[in-house]
């Protein structure tokens, strides 16, 4: 059996290692600080997919005393030939040694033998100091890349381009907290053709990962799908026996059931989010709605979020028709075509006209309180009524699927989901509209989906994520 590869993961001091290291084994729980000196000791991350090691990647200290090192790797070399003994015997010599200590960590793995990344920040000019460590690493005789990861606005890649070239395999930029998924594939499979040993592997990794990816946004569609479910359906409901009715008003009774409503709408969507960032193992974001008070912009009821993620009444209008056709179908199937079509039109007429006219606002969900009987009284408040509330939750709930499936496991920066300025569901087709339109109206009736429509409202939900995913990167 082939043993997932092992990389060593490089450099001097505080120049982005750890970063490379969080986005490649998708763990944003590794320390990333701009203090030198974070990570002391190294540290094994393996990338495991289905129970399987892909490949593991060792987050090891920065080089103190490169050239103190190759002075001694100098004096007890005879020949090229024995370079990587040399560096091993530096190693056995001087584990324990205070000197030396953050070289002993970081050549470990590497004589034991882990490929080598080695890091530097390309927004700082090269210099020759640089030239001690990269010679130490090319007498490891080890397969090794080199990633220029820039950290400042300054640019000086290309001057560290030509440097890096003389000493190592295969350079290329990278931008651990922003790099695209393609490249992170692009990369193991650069480090695939250095070593034969890892090619297989290595191969084996990138389609695991891009299964991985597939299955992750086909199943952030079901999670939203389920959470579009709840909100367009839930209710809050209070039964009162004589004593409550005595000491409860309508009032006070009505501001209750809506707190609670609001209160179990805004939680419920928080939880899909989370649900989403686990997904992606994202564990520790810091997000923008801890800050946030109720009605304020961002809020799921405010108006400028309605403004911004609620559809046209344009789109309603279609949409609505398409979902009203389908239902009046089903009446001429019923008399056998003798309708000659009559139903699906009548149903797409009035499905349209109801969301055409209803598309330029809100409508919240009332209040109903029932008559006394048999000394109890009931009182309810939900469902939402109006679809619109689906798209704005849709809207919200795709844009931050999008923000979290292109974020980097090194990004520590507040997540800040700003509104869409542009009104991407338009690209959508229309069976897609329609089985989301139609989903909406069961919902909002509290008529459970059954298990085909909620495919149905997946594969949907789907098909607005590749449109928003064409929209934000400019394909559409």
């Amino acid at each position: 059996m082939t043993t997932a590869p092992v990389f060593a993961v490089v450099g001097h001091p505080n120049k982005g290692k750890s970063s490379v290291v969080a986005t490649l084994s998708q763990n944003d729980a590794i320390a990333i600080a701009l203090e030198p000196g974070t990570t002391r000791a190294r540290q094994d991350y393996p990338l495991t997919v289905d129970g399987q090691k892909l490949y593991t990647l060792v987050d090891t200290p920065g080089f103190q005393r490169p050239r103190r090192v190759l002075q001694w790797l100098e004096a007890h070399s005879i020949s090229a030939s024995d370079h990587p003994e040399t560096v091993r015997a530096f190693v056995l010599q001087h584990r324990g040694d205070e000197r030396f200590v953050d070289e002993c960590e970081l050549l470990a793995p590497i004589v034991e033998g882990a490929g080598i990344i080695y890091v530097v920040d390309g927004s700082v000019p090269y210099s020759a100091e640089h030239e001690a460590e990269m010679t130490i690493l090319r007498w490891t005789g080890r397969p090794s890349l080199a990633l220029i990861n820039s950290i400042g606005e300054d640019d000086y890649s290309d001057t560290w381009q030509s440097a890096l070239g003389q000493f190592f395999q295969v350079v290329r930029k990278f931008d651990a907290v922003r790099a695209p998924f393609e490249q992170h594939l692009s990369l193991l499979r650069a480090f695939g053709q250095l070593e034969p040993d890892w090619e297989e592997p290595l191969e084996r990794a990138t389609r695991f990962l891009s299964e991985q990816r597939h299955q992750r946004r086909h199943q952030s569609a079901g999670l939203i799908a389920i959470a579009l479910e709840d909100l367009m359906s839930y209710q809050e409901k209070r039964t009162l026996t004589l004593n409550q009715v005595a000491e409860t008003s309508d009032t006070s009774l009505a501001e209750t059931l809506r707190d609670r409503w609001y209160r179990h709408q805004r939680k419920r969507e928080q939880t899909l989010r989370i649900d989403i960032e686990h997904l992606y193992q994202h564990q520790r974001i810091r997000r923008q709605e801890a800050e946030l008070q109720w009605h304020s912009q961002h809020d799921l009821f405010s108006e400028d979020t309605r403004k911004h993620w609620a559809v046209s009444k344009r789109y309603l209008a279609t949409a609505g028709f398409g979902a009203g056709a389908v239902g009046g179908a089903g009446i001429d199937a019923m008399t056998l075509g003798s309708s000659l079509g009559t139903g699906a039109l009548v149903g797409g007429l009035i499905g349209a006209a109801g969301s055409y006219f209803y598309g330029d606002r809100l409508l919240l969900p009332a209040l109903n309180i029932g008559p006394l009987k048999d000394g109890l009284k009931t009182a309810s408040f939900g469902p939402v009524q109006d679809s619109q509330f689906g798209y704005v939750v849709l809207g919200r709930a795709v844009d931050h699927w999008w923000h979290i499936s292109h974020r980097n496991h090194a990004g520590r920066d507040l997540l800040e989901l700003e509104p869409a300025d542009h009104h991407w569901l338009e690209q959508l087709d229309k069976t897609s509209r329609r089985e989301i339109q139609r989903a909406f109206d069961r919902c909002r009736k509290q008529r459970p989906l059954t298990h085909q429509q909620r495919e149905n409202l997946t594969t949907a939900i789907e098909q607005a994520m590749s449109a928003y995913d064409d929209w934000r990167l400019n394909r559409a």
